[in-house]
């Protein structure tokens, strides 16, 4: 209704300034004018229609509204690393802009990522954080995934063959990193790739630690687990078997 409201407007203003600029005016009032002041407001008149033409009539009465914020990208980066986010806003009349200044930018867990105030995001911890970028009355969310570099090894605890009862028996993992320059392991295991082979006979709950719940009733039934993990390169642990037992 705005739109249509701006573009009445615009034709009830401007078309009779058009004819009046190149009919005349109405009355004597042309006869009180000097032909220098005639081609002046002619002139004028001119130059106004042909504004109101180029930023179109809606866009001249009606400011777009910002209906969403786009934020990313989401990324993956190892501790200590930075990625500039950006927040790109949609309009309600199909327009998109980059924006800058006023954008209020949070992390959801500063601990794992921090965010400055311009949208530079740094990982401090291995963890994740949602990033919120808020312009006005509207916001956007990126997400962001913080890893260990250099890590040489990984393990799972408890590892090789492992036995869970059947119909409902469950059993916790965790995944554990060896870094350079870091004597003590480092639990990774909210942040590791988990997979497992069979999810018809198993289902899996991931966090930290993953669990592993048995759905089948059948005792001797296997399934083997796998974890890895992005650091510098990808570190894949030796898979654990696991089998169902009465």
């Amino acid at each position: 209704m705005g739109a249509l409201a701006g573009n009445h407007l615009c034709y009830n203003l401007l078309v009779p300034l058009w004819t009046a600029a190149i009919g005349g005016f109405p009355g004597g009032f042309p006869n009180m004018l000097s032909r220098k002041k005639k081609f002046q407001l002619v002139a004028a008149f001119a130059t106004l229609f042909l504004f109101a033409l180029g930023v179109g009539c809606s866009g001249f009465f009606v400011d777009p509204v910002l209906t969403s914020i786009t934020v990313g990208p989401p990324a993956t980066i190892n501790q200590g690393a930075t990625v500039q986010e950006s927040a790109i806003g949609t309009y309600n009349d199909g327009s998109t802009k980059a924006l800058g200044t006023g954008v209020q930018w949070s992390s959801s867990d500063s601990a794992a990522a921090s965010v400055n105030t311009s949208g530079l995001v740094t990982g401090n911890s291995p963890g994740s954080a949602t990033i919120t970028a808020g312009f006005q009355a509207t916001s956007g969310t990126s997400s962001i995934t913080v890893t260990l570099g250099n890590v040489t090894a990984l393990k799972t605890q408890p590892a090789g063959n492992v036995s869970i009862k059947v119909s409902g028996g469950s059993q916790q993992f965790f995944a554990f990193a060896t870094v350079t320059g870091n004597s003590n392991q480092v639990d990774v295991s909210s942040t590791a790739t988990w997979t497992l082979n069979d999810t018809t006979n198993f289902s899996i709950t991931q966090g930290d630690p993953v669990t592993i719940t048995t759905i089948t009733p059948n005792a001797g039934v296997q399934a083997t687990l796998s974890v890895s993990y992005i650091s510098t390169t990808t570190i894949t642990a030796t898979p654990v078997t696991i089998t169902t037992i009465p």
